[in-house]
């Protein structure tokens, strides 16, 4: 009898403790994109769950599309598709560079996006000059 209940109690444990493994690995982050066969690029770590089709990365000025995995970026005034980055970012780290997720825009064409969200970065928002306050003393 003693055996059968120690039995019993193994598959218990045995059970409850695949049930508990089966929980912590539907935990892990997950991306969804539409029409992707393949995991998404190693660099792309997301923190939730999100449908996402591009990532842009301000320091460098370049989107990658992550259903078509490409890069998109200007090339001479006219933003091209390519499955490698241009020889100056084929370095880069991917991994330790921040980017952004392009939330809500599924468009084959960045461009009417990048105009209206990320085209003036990084620059100066003046468009006037500055008036020099000691240019307008008053002689008393």
């Amino acid at each position: 009898m003693n055996i059968k209940i120690r039995e019993l109690f193994r598959s218990a444990l045995l059970f409850f403790i695949t049930v508990i493994l089966l929980l912590l690995a539907s935990c892990s982050p997950m991306v969804m994109t539409t029409g992707v066969s393949e995991p998404p690029p190693p660099w792309f770590y997301p923190n939730r769950l999100e449908v996402v089709r591009y990532v842009y990365f301000p320091e460098y000025h370049f989107y990658y599309d992550l259903s078509a995995r490409t890069y998109l970026y200007l090339d001479g005034g006219v933003w091209v598709r390519r499955k490698v980055l241009p020889p100056q970012y084929r370095n880069l780290n991917l991994r330790r560079s921040r980017y952004e997720r392009v939330k809500g825009y599924r468009d084959d064409n960045i461009r009417p996006y990048h105009e209206e969200n990320n085209a003036n970065r990084g620059r100066s928002n003046r468009t006037t000059t500055r008036s020099n306050r000691n240019t307008t003393r008053r002689n008393n």
